[in-house]
């Protein structure tokens, strides 16, 4: 009963910016932490940055500094502004949560991705 749902990804050149957009709906009692994660083809897929319910944030080293993650609670979505762009940082872009359901039942739940692709 919970989807997640990424957006805003594209085609953009290095050094431009985007930002991606995760909507998260459903039988939703409360989320708690919200995160992206990215994947390379033939690379695993890696923790890109993190934010809990009360605002923490955690950064991968590679994106600290270019990227920015928050979250509007009131309309359970969470964003990432990615801003001097590098090839490197071409990959699919994983929206996760972990989602308390009103049924009281918990689980992490994953987009379904979005293509970001960065060109040199």
């Amino acid at each position: 009963q919970v989807q997640l749902v990424e957006s805003g990804g594209g085609l953009v050149q290095a050094g431009g910016s985007l930002r991606l957009s995760c909507a998260a709906s459903g039988s939703i009692f409360s989320i708690n932490a919200m995160g992206w994660y990215r994947q390379a083809p033939g690379k695993q897929r890696e923790l890109v940055a993190t934010i809990t319910s009360g605002g923490s944030t955690n950064y991968a080293d590679s994106v600290k500094g270019r990227f920015t993650i928050s979250r509007d609670n009131a309309v359970n979505t969470v964003y990432l502004q990615m801003n001097s762009l590098k090839p490197e940082d071409t990959a699919v872009y994983y929206c996760n949560a972990f989602v308390v359901a009103v049924t009281r039942t918990r689980g992490d739940y994953w987009g379904q991705g979005t293509q970001v692709t960065v060109s040199s």
